[in-house]
């Protein structure tokens, strides 16, 4: 099975071509290198790793044909990325996803990664409940937010890969991803920049919005259900909500859990969560039980504790 990783150098696609590897595929990576290249886990997996602008229609035209998967993760992610740029935000998300189905040929199967942000408006509105699944409407309730521009994109996303991909004959599926963490993801995203203020001892210990709600997924229960959804038929042409549902916990719980993990005892500086952020957010995993039969394996402490214990080694 020949695969291609677009954005496969970065934080999921990364583990994804490593699951990918080890189940035989001829994977290969391309990423424009964002997050450096200085990388020794990158390397490690020892494929072809190609460099690419995909904003650049050009780049689709050097890269090698017949792949039989497709896997879309590169995006400009982060709530940091999105506040400070928006507009490279869109740009770059938009723009690298419709060269890449200008560039698909009919019946190659392509996964586009998604997220949760598409419907966060209609839950900050109170108008989709919690956990949410994938038919619930999906709405921006201030288009001139800076946090809504990722959301945004993946909307713009969804509704381009479900349009173009019929139209073209492509094999498609949606996943969307709530909360995925583990290691590898940087330090703009919470576990990981509890985990690295942990280990750095910061007293007082700041604590953003302790009262909300999540619901996280490890890596590699996410990789899991990727590989699951691609090449399950069952799954062929839907939009699929991806990450755990049995271990909803607030920020709070989570930091505590943390700190105990760190054996660090702070005083506690909680403050309001920024704005924007969803109070509580948790999937639906229905569609993804009966496709693909799917469950989440890694407890929540066991997939912290392993992350912490990766971003110690590194700190």
């Amino acid at each position: 099975m020949k695969t291609l990783v677009l954005g496969g150098a970065g934080f999921i696609g990364l583990h994804l071509a490593r699951r990918l590897r080890a189940d035989g595929h001829a994977v290969t990576i391309v990423d424009n290198f964002s997050r450096g290249r200085d990388d020794p886990e990158l390397a490690a997996l020892d494929v072809p790793v190609l460099h690419a602008d995909l904003t650049d229609p050009g780049a689709y035209r050097e890269l090698p044909a017949g792949f039989d998967h497709v896997y879309h993760l590169a995006a400009v992610v982060g709530v940091r990325n999105v506040e400070r740029d928006p507009a490279r935000v869109i740009r770059t998300n938009t723009l690298a996803l419709l060269h890449l189905l200008d560039w698909l040929e009919p019946g190659q199967r392509l996964f586009f990664a998604s997220t949760s942000e598409v419907y966060a408006g209609g839950v900050s509105a109170g108008v989709v409940p919690v956990p949410t699944a994938e038919t619930v409407p999906l709405l921006v309730r201030d288009v001139a937010a800076p946090r809504f521009a990722y959301g945004i994109s993946k909307l713009l996303g969804e509704a381009a890969v479900i349009h173009t991909a019929k139209a073209k004959d492509i094999p498609f599926v949606i996943g969307r991803f709530h909360n995925v963490y583990g290691p590898r993801m940087g330090t703009d995203h919470v576990i990981p920049e509890l985990c690295v203020r942990a280990l750095r001892r910061e007293d007082p210990f700041r604590l953003y919005g302790i009262e909300q709600f999540r619901a996280f997924c490890h890596v590699d229960d996410a990789t899991e259900a990727m590989v699951r959804l691609l090449t399950t038929d069952a799954a062929t042409g839907e939009i699929v909500h991806i990450g755990n549902d049995t271990e909803e916990t607030n920020i709070g719980d989570l930091a505590r859990l943390i700190l105990r993990i760190a054996g660090f005892e702070p005083a506690l500086d909680n403050v309001p969560a920024p704005p924007g952020s969803v109070a509580r957010r948790c999937p639906d995993l229905s569609k993804l039980r009966e496709r693909t039969g799917f469950e989440p394996k890694v407890a929540l402490e066991d997939g912290v504790r392993a992350t912490f214990d990766w971003y110690a080694a590194r700190c």
